[in-house]
């Protein structure tokens, strides 16, 4: 069974612990505030461990920096336009969180700025609850939520369930920064990514999509084949200009519902290879344009733009206000349930 260790002290005197789990030569840590993920050691090509996640040392870097650094995220995940959406003919109001117009990652105090309850926790497993009352940031219902985190010598899966009492939208993931070649290693430029999607959907210059479902075709979003991060990512391309780098929503391609691969990404340092597998309908590319200005990392790396990537599966940002876009709608007495999982292997050079 995994022991807790103190990480920190919430205003309101709640205790943060800090789990850690071990699964051969593979190690997890995850802190109770916003359920983050606060390292994951991977075994490189020379066999020494890479802490292949960005992470803060102290709970006050992660209750100021406001970046859901390795959290889980809800009630909605990533944006939706104009702080509203409709369900059932009722409008219901958010808050305007981003750029003073927009929603983002579930409101003023998300699921990523919540202490989680500890359902179970094992040597490999740890299972967080989290309960969200009727009207909390706007929502409607009572949302009960568990995560569990499951680490194997493979590799992290992360598994998602939530119910509610009322007709919701629900929209969960993870916002882990990832680098490949270490957390204190600098830009992850020269690392490859693919994403196996011929379609994304475009944003409007406050990154909520328009939308239209494009194809990535003949655009520097084409990412099907493995491609340097940094290779097209100062482009005059209008939808890269305008995120400052990316940060989209890719629909991979295969059937949503079923564990199929969506990305792969592989650091040319340290032979670190990641493939990531998502039961959900899209997943956001995001290549931490704006990390600079955050506080020092762990063992004080100075994180910078783009020192890390996001791969955060989802619900198309914005869904409930596109009609052709997947229902993120959960229905009372339905089950919301998805998985994510990142699969680590080593290249040789």
């Amino acid at each position: 069974m995994s022991s807790p260790t103190p990480f920190g002290i919430m205003p309101d005197g709640t205790t943060v612990e800090r789990y850690t789990l071990t699964a051969g030569a593979l190690r997890c840590g995850v802190i109770t505030f916003g359920g983050s993920l606060q390292s994951l050691h991977v075994p490189s090509r020379t066999k020494t461990p890479v802490d292949v996640l960005l992470g803060f040392d102290t709970l006050e870097a992660y209750r100021t920096h406001g970046k859901s650094m390795g959290a889980l995220v809800g009630r909605y995940a990533n944006r939706i336009g104009g702080a509203t959406f409709p369900l059932n003919g009722v409008t219901y109001s958010l808050a305007a969180n981003n750029n003073g117009v927009n929603h983002l990652h579930g409101g003023l105090v998300g699921f990523n700025q919540r202490v989680w309850t500890v359902e179970e926790a094992g040597e490999d497993r740890l299972t967080l609850s989290l309960f969200s009352p009727d009207g909390e940031e706007g929502y409607p219902g009572n949302l009960t939520v568990r995560v569990t985190y499951t680490l194997t010598e493979q590799g992290l899966t992360i598994d998602y369930q939530a119910e509610c009492d009322r007709d919701t939208v629900c929209n969960l993931t993870n916002h882990a920064y990832f680098n490949l070649s270490g957390h204190d290693s600098g830009p992850v430029l020269d690392q490859t990514i693919q994403l196996l999607a011929d379609r994304y959907t475009p944003t409007d210059p406050l990154s909520i999509p328009t939308g239209e479902i494009a194809p990535v075709e003949g655009t520097p979003m084409d990412l099907r084949s493995p491609t340097p991060i940094g290779a097209h990512i100062k482009e005059a391309f209008p939808q890269l200009l305008q995120a400052g780098g990316y940060d989209h929503n890719w629909i991979p391609n295969g059937k949503p519902g079923a564990l199929r691969p969506i990305a792969r990404a592989v650091s040319p340092v340290t032979g670190i290879s990641m493939e990531v597998l998502s039961t959900l309908p899209g997943v956001q590319f995001y290549t931490g344009n704006y990390l600079k200005g955050c506080p020092a990392g762990k063992d004080g790396a100075p994180y910078g733009d783009r020192w890390g990537f996001c791969l955060e599966t989802q619900f198309y940002p914005d869904s409930p206000n596109h009609e052709n876009f997947p229902s993120c709608v959960l229905r009372a007495g339905e089950v919301f349930h998805h998985t994510a999982a990142f699969h680590f292997s080593q290249e040789s050079s």
